[in-house]
């Protein structure tokens, strides 16, 4: 019998008058493995906490076995950034004492592509926050615990990371595990029980993301029937009332087999020859062509003959390392970097939108239907669709109340669900999507692949959300840093190959060289310290234009100013960024 880890008995927990949580019982075991999913502000980062006992519960109590070990990775950092990797990681345990540890060199190789010191030695206040939150993985994977909570752990993880920690989690027998993640790819591949908070009650089902789907769609139907026979009654009772004649109801009847009854006879997700057609229509044959395109940012070259054909209603997804050009592909494609070499011919009627990972275009004074019905008013999705600014509002989550809210009172994955909104609102032909699943929950994920399915245009994500990207595309292009853009015609699991072969014969080239070459790994090093330079330069500018971004909300003129100023020098950043990835590539090569 599995042994007992934690219990939570009839805990109840409020901040300020909102109840999260109330009179919730639940237990973890060794070897649980369970999700837990909600909407944003459900409580699910709450519960996660109490059960490690960060947060005391208002009412209830919360036991754990004597011997339970347990850690949890968070969405804040705590540690002192003049402190080393090797010291958030390992403490102070001595070099000799860890070198030799298999989990630790699987954990950093993982995690960081490498073993080596200098990845040991770099100040943890220097790192971005993807280097932070593997950081913090790494911290809590390389300990015995019995029980680990997961608060987000793949925000800011590739595809190619994902699908390590899943192998990772699936390879430790006994660990017992609990996660929070908008990554549904993530919690079909570790978890067998779901947890749904909701309404301040825990709602459990057996199975991942798909079981729980399934479950959810027929407890829904289960209870719509019990609604329809309580109409039944109550007509039938109004007119035993009225003394009138009998009310004349049909009994509905259903079949409640299996879950997957449920979805047998639904269409398609989409409706691909109609929105060919609309695109069509919209489009004409052209979209974007390259032709030998080579695209550099400084002396760095990122892609080098380039041949590529995007047409009406594509759906394509971007996979690739960090640092490969994904976002800067897309800026290639609307115009806002120009090929260093070749040509790239743009259809005439495309209208592109390019939803970038910046809020650089939100006046925090509007109100959110405001700043909606800005761009239009209505919206034509196709096929004779269209949607009102309140109700593709509320299709993104936005509900009647909350489209009276200011913009500066969003948090932040708010502002990205309305700028997302407005871009649909301008109607454009040609949606280029850069990490759009950030800060979104899984309601909130499922609305916009349903309003995507209708969506008429062409259609180009980048995402680390594999679940995502296999949903709405239905082609895949790799950048693997050689250079060259790939056709992945079995999508992510050929990516996914594609760089282990190609991490396998950098390991046996590595393992080959008898020496390098200095001069060339001084001069890295010195372009290395000379791009965080400058990046701590652009992050200051950057800073300081927000601040006064901020203090002239009220003066239009000098407002629109500043936020270009501030669009330039995050534009500027974002190409230091990719330098400095680049140096870094060569740097661990």
């Amino acid at each position: 019998m599995a042994r007992n880890v934690v219990n939570i008995e009839e805990v109840s927990k409020a901040f300020d008058i909102k109840e999260l949580l109330v009179a919730v019982s639940l237990g973890v075991s060794e070897g649980d493995r369970i999700g837990i999913v909600g909407r944003n502000g459900s409580g699910k980062s709450t519960l996660m906490k109490v059960i490690a006992g960060i947060e005391a519960p208002d009412s209830g109590r919360v036991t754990k076995s004597n011997s339970a070990r347990i850690g949890i990775l968070s969405q804040v950092d705590f540690e002192n950034p003049e402190s080393t990797v090797g010291e958030v990681v390992l403490g102070d345990t001595a070099k000799h004492e860890w070198a030799s540890e298999p989990n630790i060199r699987e954990v950093f190789t993982g995690l960081f592509g490498s073993f080596d010191d200098h990845i040991f030695d770099r100040k943890f206040g220097q790192l971005s926050g993807g280097e932070r939150r593997r950081v913090g993985l790494a911290k809590l994977l390389i300990n015995e615990l019995d029980l680990i909570l997961l608060d987000e752990p793949t925000n800011h993880l590739d595809v190619e990371g994902v699908a390590w920690l899943a192998s990772y989690i699936n390879n430790r027998k006994g660990l017992a595990l609990t996660v929070v993640t908008h990554d549904r790819w993530f919690l079909d591949a570790v978890t067998d029980r779901t947890w749904e908070v909701v309404g301040g009650k825990v709602e459990e089902y057996d199975g991942g993301y798909s079981a729980f789907v399934l479950a959810k769609a027929e407890r829904a139907r289960q209870t719509s029937v019990m609604d329809q026979r309580r109409n039944m009654l109550i007509k039938k009772e109004l007119a035993w009332l009225r003394r009138g004649a009998p009310a004349q109801t049909v009994k509905p009847k259903f079949r409640v087999d299996a879950a997957n009854v449920l979805i047998a006879g639904e269409p398609e997700p989409r409706n691909q020859g109609e929105l060919l057609k609309f695109a069509l229509n919209r489009l004409g044959k052209t979209v974007f062509e390259a032709h030998h395109v080579q695209v550099k940012l400084g002396d760095n070259e990122l892609i080098n003959d380039l041949y590529w054909n995007i047409g009406p209603g594509d759906r394509i997804g971007i996979v690739g390392i960090n640092g490969a050009g994904k976002t800067t592909l897309m800026r290639t494609l609307i115009g806002e970097i120009h090929p260093t070499a070749g040509k790239l011919v743009t259809g005439v009627t495309v209208k592109p939108a390019f939803l970038t990972q910046h809020l650089d275009e939100l006046d925090p004074t509007w109100r959110v239907l405001e700043a909606v019905e800005k761009i239009a008013n209505r919206v034509e999705l196709g096929g004779g669709r269209e949607l009102s600014a309140s109700q593709l509002c509320e299709r993104l989550g936005f509900d009647r109340e909350s489209q009276w809210t200011p913009v500066g009172d969003l948090s932040g994955g708010e502002k990205r669900r309305l700028q997302l909104t407005r871009l649909l609102m301008d109607s454009p032909n040609v949606l280029l999507l850069d990490e759009p699943t950030n800060d979104f929950d899984i309601e909130t994920l499922t609305e916009l692949e349903d309003l995507l399915d209708s969506y008429g245009g062409t259609l180009i994500v980048i995402s680390h959300d594999r679940y995502f990207l296999e949903r709405v595309c239905d082609r895949f292009v790799g950048l693997l840093g050689d250079k060259s853009v790939r056709d992945l015609p079995r999508g992510v699991d050929e990516y996914l190959e594609m760089r282990e072969r190609a991490t396998q014969t950098q390991d046996t080239v590595q393992k080959d060289k008898k020496s390098s070459n200095a001069a060339e790994e001084r001069q890295l090093k010195k372009d290395k310290a000379r791009l965080e330079r400058q990046m701590e330069k652009a992050d200051a500018r950057v800073t300081e234009l927000v601040a006064r971004q901020e203090a002239a909300a009220f003066e239009p003129e000098l407002l629109a100013l500043i936020t270009q100023d501030l669009h330039n020098a995050r534009v500027d950043k974002d190409k230091l960024e990719e330098e400095w990835l680049q140096v870094l590539l060569f740097l661990e090569g």
